[in-house]
């Protein structure tokens, strides 16, 4: 297979990516978008980080800020962190409970392509008049009155976008329920699949209210529909809890996956199994539904009463207890252990004293009344940083060196791996520690500029030479990445060595069909289990049969690209109606073709008969004989 690959021209290559339904290549599709809009991001936060340099600085105008700040905290959770982590899910989930792919691999791709149309959308808003302005939150009462299509850009692409998340949600947990292999019970899944399940339940529970939310505002901003302009009896305060009923799971649909891919870099690298496993799997699933119990703790100040504030600071001081479990289970698998610092283990090191650091400043805000002094200051941005980049960026850069052989089939450089640690960890404690401090000092969040003789020139002077050790360690990683894939030096099936669940079975990368034999799996750790007893590969649970494999597809494409057109007509018909008919009489025009592209895709796919293929035993034999002669 591998030599075919390479013989194939780019525009063959392209094709093959625009149709594939394999998970695999929609694993790749999902890193390259989510770290090219990681990228985008990064350029929106160091363009903050100029601005506030200096005291009185006019690098980039007020309005300019807002859109920047918006957009930023927009395209690193919705277009950044959530792909990332998809991408490891889509690559890594199937082989680990022993799957040949996932349960629906149609929606698999029709979910990434609605993703990437969304991200796309979104960010064609700086070209188009004018990116959102009212911070990634979105408040009714800002977004309102926001002049101009900036909001509208953000709802409609945050709607097709958020639909292709909750496609993945439902798709995953189909999966891990119906899809593993004989003998992989619940109770022996690693916790990786374990924290994928549970933020998929998150993600099916939680983007709904964010969906009616973005359609009440789409309904307000377009035909004036009025649930939130209080002028006219609606009530702005709506929209934050709808808002926070999604944006508070949000975050451990974020810091789950990132909790499962630390615990097997902890098991790894310490070559010991999992201290405590059944009690991190119960702390996962509780964190999960606590997180749906705290939303309104954002809300402290809005005027929810004394009652209310205290049973929501109460439930998210909860949280702190599984959360204690999981920090305390990760030491004492290193405890003991014969640990091998590479550079996954290095950021998983960093990350406990770097998140619990976020999770103190947490239960300090959960406290309703010193929350009144914190709110809506810099103390805020600290604890918010310390835990999405201490917890998930951590995951995702150590997740990206980790499952890198596994995905591309080549290591990415130890060496270069370690610089960019170092200089990410020590711009990451510079920028955000400091800004606990600023918060403390009094420094509004959200703040364009902040005048001389108010004692924030150095510690913002710290803030802003911390973001540049960050943006130099992202570019060494970029540099790893361009490096390795020239060399193209091929690894073997488990290239750490120490590989104990069923992906570091297969080669690497797997072929298209995964498994030539569903595994048996016989306990916790399968692929350890099989080495102790001195075997080289996992005993088959199967004889070797034909294969039944899906057709890739172009719909999934087409039918997202015939919502990224309706979503200009949709956008622009608005203005069309203000003037009379006389400007953006191509809106409507527009919108009807971009929905005629998209029911003619669902048609099409449920008019045609499509019943996949098989892979003939006789090949499978031909390609085993093959390996063995290599």
């Amino acid at each position: 297979m591998s030599t075919v690959a390479q013989k194939k021209g780019f525009l063959a290559i392209l094709w093959d990516y625009l149709t594939t339904v394999d998970h695999k290549k929609i694993a790749i599709l999902y890193l390259v978008s989510g770290g090219f809009f990681f990228l985008v991001g990064g350029i929106e936060a160091m363009v903050i980080r100029i601005q506030l340099a200096v005291p009185d600085n006019s690098f980039v105008s007020a309005g300019l800020y807002n859109e920047i700040l918006t957009m930023h905290g927009t395209t690193m959770i919705f277009l950044a962190a959530m792909p990332i982590l998809f991408a490891f899910m889509n690559a890594i989930v199937p082989l680990q409970i022993g799957a040949r792919d996932v349960a629906f691999p149609f929606l698999n791709a029709l979910g990434f392509w609605l993703f990437f149309f969304g991200g796309i959308f979104l960010n064609l808003s700086w070209f188009l008049g004018g990116a959102p302005d009212a911070g990634w939150t979105s408040y009714a009462s800002l977004s309102l009155f926001s002049e101009g299509h900036g909001i509208d850009f953000y709802v409609l692409g945050l709607q097709i976008s958020g639909a292709g998340s909750l496609i993945a949600g439902i798709n995953f947990l189909v999966t891990i329920i119906n899809m593993r292999a004989p003998g992989m019970t619940y109770m022996r899944m690693p916790l990786f699949t374990w924290s994928t399940f549970v933020a998929s339940a998150l993600i099916l529970f939680a983007l709904p209210p964010l969906t009616v939310g973005l359609f009440l505002m789409l309904f307000d901003r377009m035909f004036g529909a009025n649930f939130f302009d209080v002028t006219m009896g609606g009530n702005t305060v709506i929209w934050e809890h709808l808002f926070w009923i999604f944006g508070h799971p949000e975050v451990y649909i974020l810091i789950l996956p990132a909790f499962g891919i630390f615990s097997d870099i902890f098991s790894t690298f310490s070559r010991k199994r999992l201290f405590g496993y059944s009690s991190m799997v119960f702390a996962t699933v509780l964190i999960g539904f606590l997180g749906f119990m705290v939303w309104a703790h954002h809300m402290f100040t809005t005027g929810l009463g004394a009652t209310a504030n205290a049973i929501f600071a109460v439930a998210t001081m909860a949280i702190a207890v599984p959360t204690g479990v999981k920090i305390f289970n990760w030491l004492l698998t290193m405890w003991g252990g014969s640990i091998k610092f590479t550079t996954p283990m290095l950021y998983a090191v960093a990350f406990i004293p770097s998140f619990l650091a976020g999770g103190v400043t947490g239960v300090m805000l959960a406290a309703a009344p010193a929350d009144y002094q914190y709110h809506d200051t810099y103390f805020v941005v600290a604890h918010f940083h310390y835990v999405i980049i201490g917890g998930v960026v951590f995951a995702i850069l150590a997740g990206t060196h980790f499952y890198w052989p596994k995905i591309f089939g080549t290591m990415l450089n130890e060496t270069l791996g370690k610089i960019t640690f170092w200089l990410f960890l020590i711009g990451f404690h510079a920028t955000f520690f400091i800004q606990h401090f600023l918060g403390l000092m009094g420094m509004p969040r959200r703040i364009w500029k902040f005048l001389p003789g108010q004692g924030l020139d150095l510690f913002n002077a710290i803030s802003t030479a911390g973001a540049f050790l960050m943006a130099a360690g992202t570019l060494v990683l970029l540099y790893n990445v361009i490096v390795t894939s020239r060399k193209n030096v091929r690894v073997g099936n488990d290239p750490w060595g120490d590989g104990r669940t069923l992906e570091w079975s297969l080669s690497s990368p797997p072929p298209f069909y995964n498994f030539k034999q569903l595994p048996l799996v016989r306990g916790l750790d399968p692929l350890w289990i099989e080495k102790m007893e001195g075997n080289t590969k996992m005993t088959p649970a199967e004889p070797i049969d034909d294969i039944h494999m899906p057709n890739g597809s172009i719909i999934p494409f087409v039918m997202s690209l015939g919502l990224f057109i309706a979503a200009f007509g949709a956008m622009y018909q608005v203005d069309w109606r203000a003037s009379g008919g006389e400007e953006f009489v191509w809106s409507l025009p527009v919108l009807i073709i971009g929905m005629l592209i998209t029911i003619g895709s669902m048609a099409t796919r449920s008019l045609k008969d499509d019943h996949g293929f098989h892979i003939h035993k006789e090949d499978l034999l031909k390609d085993e004989e093959k390996g063995g002669k290599e």
